[in-house]
């Protein structure tokens, strides 16, 4: 397996376990660490127009063979600009959602590991 297919499906598992953590963190209101879960939910809605769910599992499927550099990265991209929104929200509202910077910044950092392999090519 190519390097570039691994962090692929590394980036697919992250985006997977970042949707996992907003869904459940809002679902499980009372044991949640978000005070008002109204702001998850805006996460919630943001995660669903940029359709992250859709965009992993494509990302998955198409390198699991193979390396289809040009559809992966045009899959990055529209997760990048995803991430834009949503870490622009979650500045706004960082006492609420600080806990989802971590994932934030795994997923930004493994989008931008993608492009510069590309551009390096």
């Amino acid at each position: 397996m190519r390097y570039e297919m691994r962090i692929a499906t590394m980036l697919a598992d992250a985006i997977d376990g970042f949707v996992q953590l907003v869904q459940e963190n809002y679902e499980n209101r009372h044991k949640s660490y978000v005070e008002n879960p109204d702001k998850l939910y805006q996460v919630n809605l943001l995660i669903d127009e940029f359709k992250f769910q859709l965009n992993s599992s494509e990302l998955r499927r198409i390198n699991t063979f193979s390396w289809n550099a040009d559809y992966s990265i045009l899959l990055v991209n529209d997760v990048s600009k995803g991430l834009e929104v949503i870490e622009e929200y979650v500045k706004r509202n960082y006492d609420d959602l600080f806990i989802l910077t971590g994932r934030l910044h795994t997923l930004r950092s493994l989008c931008s590991t993608l492009i510069a392999l590309k551009d390096g090519n």
